[in-house]
């Protein structure tokens, strides 16, 4: 009997974990892909961002990034969400700011200024814009 209740444990926790690990359909949601791109693009990590973009999107995405290279630029309080959809297009809007900084001097770039677009591709949500 002791086997049994130490057998039903095991298999009860292992489920438990298994389920924790699966964590819902395999991917982030929109406003994290949306975080994502954000970090990048103060990251200046061209590679993330294209790979977060949507194929129609991507050279805007560079685009926006050439125009941060001549300053420090970080992310405060930044916090994202989906505020609806419009068809397959989730849609996303930020709080916080985007801080630039050139020659000493600090400029805050407000978030909740675009709602983004993103469209779900192979799993994975992507920018495709805002608005």
């Amino acid at each position: 009997m002791r086997k049994f209740a130490l057998l039903l444990v095991v298999i009860l926790l292992s489920s438990l974990i298994l389920s924790a690990c699966a964590g819902g359909s395999g991917s982030a949601g929109p406003e994290k892909s949306v975080e994502a791109y954000l970090n990048a693009l103060v990251a200046a990590d061209a590679e993330k961002m294209s790979t977060l973009s949507c194929a129609d999107w991507e050279t805007n995405a560079m685009l926006e990034l050439d125009s941060f290279q001549a300053v420090e630029a970080s992310l405060k309080d930044m916090k994202c969400t989906q505020s609806g959809s419009d068809g397959d297009t989730a849609l996303v809007g930020c709080e916080g700011q985007i801080v630039v900084s050139y020659d000493g001097e600090a400029t805050e770039i407000p978030l909740d200024s675009r709602t983004y677009d993103l469209v779900q591709s192979g799993g994975e949500w992507l920018i495709c814009g805002y608005r």
